[in-house]
């Protein structure tokens, strides 16, 4: 990024010169702009960078679309771990917060969408663990307390079902 930051960096000087720090450009906005000649300053050969066609670059996933991505897929995550709890005959849902908690707690780790799982993994392993050996459980209910406390999830029973 310093090498495309040396090569688009316009340095002006006088009075109506627009000063800029280096950390105000972000690495996502510079990388976007990225040509070959960077790739040989930066110390690849040219024989490899000559074989890339086209470069493409990514920016940084927001929460909005780590929710996305939880969600909406054919084989997201929480479809998953419902389709796991159907075959136990347990419908399990997740608050719209847990869903979001879930997501800024992947980005305040840094890890993205592949840190999405890891997440999941630590609130629903002891809960799947137990599952079988609830009785009569029909409904579970992941909240935000779930995940940001490690909190037991709503749990509904037959029995609870049939008195509502």
């Amino acid at each position: 990024d310093k090498n495309i930051e040396n090569r688009v960096g316009r340095s002006g000087m006088g009075f109506g010169a627009e000063i800029k720090s280096h950390t105000e450009r972000r690495v996502g906005d510079l990388l976007a702009m990225i040509q070959p000649e960077d790739l040989l300053r930066y110390g690849l050969i040219p024989e490899f960078v000559g074989r890339l066609p086209v470069i493409a670059t990514l920016h940084d996933l927001d929460d909005a679309a780590l929710v996305r991505i939880l969600k909406e897929p054919k084989n997201a995550i929480i479809k998953q771990y419902q389709k796991y709890f159907d075959l136990e005959k347990v419908r399990l849902k997740f608050t719209d917060d847990a869903v979001a908690c879930i997501a800024k707690e992947a980005l305040k780790r840094g890890t993205g969408a592949r840190g999405l799982r890891a997440i999941l993994e630590e609130v629903m392993l002891e809960i799947m663990y137990e599952l079988p050996s609830i009785q009569g459980l029909k409904e579970c209910i992941i909240t935000r307390e779930v995940i940001m406390n490690h909190e037991r999830p709503v749990l509904v029973s037959e029995a609870h079902e049939q008195s509502a």
